[in-house]
C-alpha cells in the first residue's frame, strides 16, 4: 500500500507541486467495510433489495393506468355489444325493403311508395354510419371460403361451381375495422 501511495505522489507531483497528499486508510472506512463483511452484506445487495421493494409496490401513475386500462376494455366492450346490436336493426330493414313486391310500388299507391322509399332512405344512411366508423359488409357470393370471415351452414354440389366458393348467403356478415364483428352465414359449394 505504501509503495503505491509513493507512485501516485511521485506521478502528481510534476504537474501538481502544491499538491501533496497521503494516502492512508481511514479507520472509519475500515470499520464500516467489517460490518459489511460481518454481516455478509455488500452495496449490491443492499440495491438490489431496494429495488425489489420499488417494483412490489405500484407506484400512483402504475396504478392510474391499469384503472385507465380496465376503463377502455369495458368501453371496448360496450361498443362491441352496441355495434353488433345495431346489426340486427339493419337486417330488419333489409328484410323489409326485401319484402316489398317491387310491381305495387307505383303511384297508385303513394303510401306503400313512400314507406318503402323511406325504408330504403334509412337502410342506405345506416350503411353510411357503419362505414363512416369502419363497419364494413361482408356479402361474400362467389368468393372462396374463409373460416375467419363466413360461417358454413351446409356445403351442396353445384354444377359450374368451383369447390370451396360461396353458393348462397344466409346472413350477411360484418367487420370492424379489419376484425371480423359477425361472420356471413353461408352455403358453400363442394366436390360432386
Amino acid at each position: 500500500m505504501a509503495a503505491v501511495a509513493q507512485c501516485v505522489r511521485a506521478a502528481l507531483r510534476p504537474r501538481y507541486p502544491l499538491l501533496s497528499f497521503s494516502l492512508r486508510t481511514s479507520p472509519r472506512l475500515l470499520c464500516v467495510a467489517t460490518q459489511q463483511k460481518n454481516t455478509g452484506q455488500n452495496v449490491e445487495e443492499d440495491q438490489s433489495q431496494s429495488q425489489n421493494e420499488q417494483k412490489v409496490e405500484p407506484s400512483s401513475a402504475e396504478k392510474m393506468l391499469t384503472e385507465e386500462k380496465t376503463k377502455l376494455e369495458e368501453q371496448l366492450k360496450e361498443v362491441t355489444s352496441f355495434c353488433k346490436d345495431l346489426l340486427e336493426v339493419a337486417d330488419i330493414l333489409e328484410k323489409a325493403t326485401e319484402s316489398v313486391p317491387k310491381e305495387e310500388i307505383k303511384d297508385e299507391n303513394p303510401h306503400l311508395k313512400s314507406l318503402y322509399e323511406g325504408l330504403v332512405m334509412t337502410e342506405v344512411q345506416i350503411q353510411k354510419v357503419f362505414k363512416k366508423h369502419g363497419l364494413l359488409r361482408l356479402n361474400p357470393v362467389g368468393a372462396k371460403f374463409d373460416p375467419y370471415e363466413h360461417e358454413a351452414l351446409f356445403h351442396a354440389p353445384m354444377e359450374g361451381k368451383e369447390p370451396g366458393t360461396i353458393a348462397l348467403v344466409s346472413k350477411i356478415g360484418y367487420k370492424l375495422h379489419g376484425r371480423t364483428l359477425r361472420p356471413a352465414l353461408v352455403g358453400v359449394v363442394k366436390d360432386a
